[in-house]
């Protein structure tokens, strides 16, 4: 119930409601929630009050919104450890969970001048190109697009198949050592939301990667949209 004579907002009883509701299971993963219309009815509350709660709830990342079917319980967050360096399929392999990949793009193109200066190029080198849609048991989950140099690698349609990181280091003989990371939030632009089925606008992680062979010799700049409801990112760290 609503207690409309409260000090505490109507919102935040509301929000709080859903969320002790998304705590203890009464609303699983992936349950629908009823439309705001309904729980106006239900609580005799305005819309606008019931918009704000599961907005709030939404930017925490417990509940989500897809464009032209409603609000839903977010699916749990996948942790990925910070301090590792794994490809993809890697990293859901050892979550128990099946990566998938859909083949984008794959070209060879001029390097533009802010991937040259990742890769350690001269801006026009040829690199590859690859844009993939990164999936977990079927779902979205990261929209990738990644640029590798051409010298000493040869990356064929197949090696995109499953770990393009184990094909790498088959193919070329070389230990793929490190990488250096940047996580920053950001929103999703139209084509990274039709890609990862969200609202343009929604809530993303942007990381930007390069990555080095064991002789410090630079080979990948890639560029990642994560779903912000889907992903969370983890360091564990000692003083």
């Amino acid at each position: 119930m609503i207690e409309k004579d409260s000090p505490i907002p109507i919102y935040y009883q509301l929000q709080e409601q859903l969320r002790k509701q998304i705590e203890d299971g009464t609303l699983q993963p992936g349950d629908p929630l009823p439309s705001e219309r309904d729980l106006s009815e239900t609580y005799g509350i305005s819309r606008m009050t019931i918009r704000q709660a599961m907005t709030n709830l939404v930017n925490e990342g417990l509940l989500t919104r897809s464009k032209g079917r409603g609000t839903f319980v977010a699916e749990e967050k996948i942790e990925q450890p910070l301090m590792k360096l794994t490809g993809f399929s890697e990293d859901m392999k050892q979550r128990g969970i099946k990566p998938g990949s859909t083949l984008i793009s794959f070209d060879t193109v001029a390097a533009p001048a802010n991937v040259a200066k990742h890769l350690e190029l001269d801006a026009g080198t040829p690199v590859y190109e690859i844009s993939r849609l990164r999936t977990g048991d079927g779902a979205p989950m990261a929209f990738e697009t990644s640029y590798l140099r051409q010298d000493g690698i040869t990356i064929r349609e197949q090696d995109l198949e499953g770990s393009l990181y184990e094909a790498i280091e088959a193919q070329s003989g070389r230990k793929i050592d490190k990488a250096r990371q940047t996580i920053e939030p950001s929103f999703a632009s139209d084509e990274e939301a039709r890609m990862l089925t969200i609202e343009a606008g929604s809530p993303v992680l942007l990381l930007e990667r390069t990555t080095r062979f064991h002789n410090g010799t630079v080979f990948e700049f890639v560029k990642s949209v994560y779903r912000g409801d889907r992903y969370k990112f983890i360091a564990d760290m000692q003083r």
